[in-house]
């Protein structure tokens, strides 16, 4: 089914490119740059002013289908804080919805039409909420607020939950999170800022190349 294929491809992939920007053409060309450097997981946050045209764009141009093919990618949306929201996204394209918290009619909504979503979770309490309102995946967020420990302590009385940590992940602290137990990680700040501060944008390519490898350097381990 579709849904689950999604999710899996998401796992598979490992790492989510959660992008912000001024514009909805600033983040298609962050995106281009994160998918071209092997990041094919790609996340457009609602913040991002005209948010649906840059989905609208990405999925016309980018294909869940096949992996092998050579514009492969899965474009999602990000800061989804209610259903109407998410059903807009859907209708632009989105195959993925990420949310900063939990909003159970959010989860609904996404259930109805079969797509992945994935809502912020800060306690054990909102985790097995969401895995009760049907959710897959949950983003520990924000995870500059936790270690990679937290992990276990969750997996110790919801073995079942697939957790993906967004917010201070980086090159340094990716692999101790994949090998505590996360799914996948969300990538933001990180991979953008240093493109937006000198507009390079082939930067991001460089650090998602970056961030594939240490991945699947982790993965090997």
């Amino acid at each position: 089914m579709k849904k689950l294929r999604l999710v899996q491809q998401i796992v598979d992939g490992g790492v989510v490119a959660v992008l912000r920007g001024d514009s909805p053409e600033e983040v298609v060309s962050m995106a281009e740059q994160a998918i071209k450097g092997g990041i094919k997981i790609i996340e457009i946050t609602m913040t991002v002013p005209f948010a649906l045209q840059a989905i609208e764009t990405l999925a016309k141009r980018y294909s869940s289908a096949d992996p092998s093919a050579d514009n492969y990618a899965v474009i999602g949306s990000g800061t989804v804080l209610d259903p109407e929201t998410a059903r807009a996204t859907i209708l632009a394209g989105a195959e993925f919805v990420v949310a900063p918290c939990l909003n159970g009619e959010t989860i609904k909504l996404c259930n109805r039409y079969r797509v992945p979503m994935m809502p912020g979770v800060m306690t054990i309490q909102e985790i097995q909420t969401a895995l009760e309102l049907g959710a897959d995946v949950v983003k520990l967020f924000p995870g500059n607020l936790y270690s990679p420990s937290m992990i276990k302590a969750i997996k110790g009385p919801l073995p079942q939950a697939n957790v993906m940590p967004t917010g201070g992940v980086s090159l340094d602290n990716l692999g101790e999170w994949i090998e505590a137990g996360a799914v996948a990680v969300g990538i933001g700040s990180d991979l953008t800022n240093e493109a937006v501060k000198t507009g390079d944008y082939s930067i991001i390519a460089a650090k998602a190349a970056q961030y594939i490898a240490a991945y699947a350097q982790t993965k090997r381990n």
